[in-house]
């Protein structure tokens, strides 16, 4: 490969890049034709139920980088009497609404809403290679949309939109070498997602095991009421608090883990609604959507969301952390009775949990087999911390694969 570079004279955002010397910078309009698509009138039942595929961006979404079918059709007439019309295939569909730079190549002919630009490529460029650069770009193309809740893109930025262009055979080469890598790469994101899934499971299961096990049935049988005590010491902006104090809400609570991910620093003269208050070694229990397992031992003192109940423990009776893990558990989940009214969250009541169900050993056991559980579960919490790492590191490889690709590198 040739070792000088040039770089392009119209990138958007101004940027600049690096391509060997037999490439150029081109913009999209001279070398493809561009145009977008149209919506039939919708109370005429003769332009639709066809046999054309009528492509929306939920289509493009779901397809990936090829697209056949789609979820409506619609009708020779239909493209006739509107201004709806029928790309040929190998046209390099693109995403000009809501979810902008997404991208597929139509494997058929197949028409389109508005709300897509069809990219018909001339000789001089491969269908695959300009879907490749447009998935590279995607992100840039997303931060250019303009609008409300629907974000648009201008046809016009994408038309002026510069690309590198190698030779014909060069653009072959590449595409045909990304195809293989994303392919392995999609391979290695579908392995991680299934192994990073299955360590998710184990506190669960683990609990389950532990807490769930034939000897637990012998075990003495109580009421949470009968260890817990729910505090009702709440803060008022109406009664003038001053000072500072740390708020923790669901937000900053992990699921099932009961791990606190992070804080808030608040001073209470400004607070414009009430905060139940919590102490150190305390168990801060999500109440709303409570299959959310977010229950968590507190670390210090602070206040919390009117969504979370705040409990003491009877220490004379049982373990803060053995009722903690209990509460994460699913056996609690199954047997506690949680309100699903039409209209509302999931949630439970304060003495719906005091009515819970558990199973209690002796309070040394307790402590022994909560200590087992959180060395066992911080163990597993290292391992899903590591594969959500592998995970996020394989997520990045193909805007790098990409970066390499059109600046000449692969």
């Amino acid at each position: 490969m040739n070792s000088t570079f040039r770089t392009s004279q119209y990138l958007p955002e101004k940027q600049s890049k690096l391509i060997p010397t037999n490439w150029r910078w081109v913009k999209l309009e001279d070398l493809a034709k561009l145009q977008s698509g149209g919506t039939p009138l919708r109370g005429n039942a003769q332009y639709y139920g066809g046999t054309i595929p009528w492509a929306k961006i939920q289509d493009l979404t779901n397809s990936g980088k090829w697209i056949s079918s789609t979820e409506e059709y619609i009708t020779e007439i239909a493209i006739q009497d509107s201004s709806a019309q029928i790309f040929p295939e190998k046209t390099v569909l693109f995403a000009m609404y809501g979810s902008i730079g997404t991208c597929s190549i139509a494997e058929k002919p197949i028409a389109t809403n508005q709300a897509i630009l069809g990219c018909v490529c001339g000789d001089q460029l491969l269908p695959e290679y300009l879907y490749f650069w447009f998935s590279y770009n995607k992100e840039k193309f997303l931060k250019m949309g303009r609008g409300g809740t629907q974000a648009n893109l201008n046809a016009g930025i994408v038309k002026s939109f510069e690309i590198p262009l190698p030779p014909l055979e060069e653009q072959k080469r590449i595409a045909a070498r990304l195809d293989e890598q994303m392919r392995h790469i999609e391979q290695a994101r579908l392995a991680a997602e299934e192994s990073l899934s299955a360590a998710r499971e184990l506190p669960s299961a683990y609990l389950q095991e532990v807490l769930g096990s034939d000897v637990s049935n012998t075990w003495t049988k109580t009421q949470l009421g009968e260890v817990l005590t729910l505090r009702k010491e709440v803060i008022h902006p109406y009664d003038n608090p001053k000072g500072p104090a740390v708020f923790v809400g669901l937000e900053h609570i992990e699921s099932n883990t009961g791990i606190r991910t992070g804080s808030v620093e608040v001073e209470m003269s400004k607070l414009t609604g009430r905060k139940p208050k919590y102490y150190k070694g305390d168990i801060v229990y999500g109440y709303l959507r409570p299959y959310l397992n977010k229950v968590w031992v507190a670390e210090f003192n602070g206040l919390c969301s009117v969504d979370q109940y705040v409990y003491s423990v009877d220490e004379n009776k049982a373990d803060t952390d053995f009722i903690a893990w209990f509460m994460r558990s699913p056996i609690y989940l199954k047997r506690a009775p949680v309100n699903g009214a039409p209209g509302q969250l999931p949630r439970i009541r304060t003495e719906e949990v005091a009515s819970v169900e558990i199973n209690l050993p002796p309070l040394k056991e307790q402590k022994k087999i909560a200590s087992q559980i959180s060395k066992k579960l911080s163990t597993t919490n290292e391992l899903i911390s590591t594969l959500e790492t592998q995970l996020a590191e394989i997520e990045s490889l193909p805007s790098a694969v990409l970066g390499q690709a059109f600046a000449g590198e692969i």
